[in-house]
């Protein structure tokens, strides 16, 4: 039987789409012209066939009945594992990570499409697990979101492993999981990240031994303080079990976290690159380095602030033809738009995106399927953090983690995998007012 409510396409939410799209290509198109006005790269044309090809799967997908997925959301999840073992395997070392499948100049980012599957598959399973006491649903949920992001952050790339966290969270947030869960594990791994920055900035930025950090960059004092760390954790879960005192639970929550974050610490202090830690702590201070880490940070300051009110003009811009951006078609694609249309140019990108979100709380609010309910909410949490992270990354408040913006970057798996989020979304807008249950 046909959705009652199918003939109701989402124009509005593919408009403003598509507005970003095209502004995308316009502006990678930008970033291929040299100080001389010659055109020295062909990605523009790239971008063209991806938008096109992501157009197709946008209708497909959006066509499609969503719920189809509910019933094999195992094997999504099989399917999304599987496909970040065989990519830390085989996969193609670029830019120090091992995160791309493909052959010659043709690849695809698997990590990116991944965060579909992991929306499809968790979505069911917070639908599947609302009788479930609120713990035990919430450690669930988390060791499912610990196996993608672990196996990511070992090819490793920070950047896309952090987008499964506001995902998650968003997810959780709108499955009433209590929110005291989900702020102790906001809590834990803001302390792991801290714990890995503290020592590197100790040593680059403040320049002088601080006694206290000789927790973290003493490994036996580390490792001592952990034992007696978790030892008082494990007696208050004990007396916990003995008293039945919520009190207790806290305490053992408390030094929980701060056993998982120092140890967590030393895994990503394994893991990541030098030059990754060094992106996380050099956006305090960009003149620690820059003619390194802080150079793309300070050049995008320079991008931005010469935009003015109004710009440079369309191909105008005297930073990017002058190549003094890296990476300016992908994660900073921001800068260069800033550059060349001003405050207004931005102004308008900001009114698009969030015309977008909005219209994605209008699908939440309006669906009566739970299955759709929490799959809008995951693609609100990604497309947010995307936005959020890169826009403050260009203008050097938030640290450069290598997220890409997305319908703006350049980059075919980026793009493709925010298109096939839109087709999610107007697959669950045109089917909002049906009751029939999931096929």
């Amino acid at each position: 039987m046909k959705s009652r409510s199918f003939s109701v396409f989402d124009v509005f939410l593919v408009l403003c789409v598509l507005l970003l799209v095209t502004m995308g290509i316009f502006f990678i198109y930008s970033s291929s012209f040299n100080a001389s006005g010659v055109s020295v790269s062909k990605e523009y044309i790239k971008q063209i066939i991806w938008a096109s090809t992501g157009l197709g799967m946008m209708a497909f997908v959006a066509i499609f009945d969503y719920r189809f997925f509910y019933h094999h959301a195992r094997k999504i999840y099989a399917l999304m594992v599987g496909l970040l073992v065989f990519t830390l395997i085989f996969g193609k070392h670029v830019k120090g990570a091992r995160s791309w499948l493909g052959f010659g100049g043709l690849g695809i980012q698997p990590a990116e499409f991944c965060k579909i599957l992991f929306i499809l598959s968790f979505a069911c399973f917070l639908e599947r697990t609302a009788s479930l006491p609120p713990r035990k649903r919430f450690i669930k949920a988390t060791l499912i979101l610990v196996v993608p992001m672990g196996l990511i952050l070992l090819q490793p790339d920070l950047g896309t492993s952090s987008v499964y966290i506001p995902i998650f969270l968003a997810m959780c947030f709108i499955a009433n999981i209590p929110l005291i869960y989900l702020l102790i594990l906001v809590s834990a791994g803001s302390l792991m990240i801290i714990f890995t920055v503290l020592p590197i900035w100790e040593s680059e930025i403040f320049k002088s031994s601080i006694p206290v950090l000789q927790i973290l960059t003493n490994m036996k004092l580390r490792f001592l303080v952990t034992t007696v760390l978790a030892f008082v954790m494990i007696l208050a879960l004990l007396a916990r079990m003995f008293f039945r005192n919520r009190y207790y639970t806290w305490l053992a929550c408390i030094f929980g976290v701060f056993v998982f974050a120092l140890l967590a610490s030393v895994a990503a202090g394994k893991v990541l690159k030098p030059y990754q830690i060094s992106r996380l702590i050099v956006f305090i201070d960009p003149s620690i380095d820059p003619r390194g880490s802080g150079w793309n940070i300070i050049q995008s300051k320079i991008t931005i602030g010469s935009g003015r009110l109004f710009g440079q003009g369309f191909l105008q811009g005297p930073q990017s033809h002058g190549k003094f951006l890296p990476e300016q078609s992908t994660d900073f694609i921001f800068s260069i738009l800033a550059e060349e249309l001003g405050f207004v140019g931005c102004c308008a990108v900001f009114v698009l995106y969030f015309l977008i979100l909005i219209r994605i709380l209008y699908i939440i609010r309006s669906t009566t399927n739970d299955y759709g309910y929490y799959i809008s909410a995951g693609i609100l949490g990604m497309l947010f953090f995307h936005f959020v992270v890169n826009v403050g990354m260009v203008m050097g408040i938030m640290p450069i983690t290598g997220i890409p913006l997305l319908f703006l970057s350049y980059g075919g798996s980026s793009l493709w995998t925010a298109m096939i989020c839109i087709g999610l979304l107007i697959s669950i807008s045109t089917r909002r007012l049906d009751f029939q249950e999931m096929i």
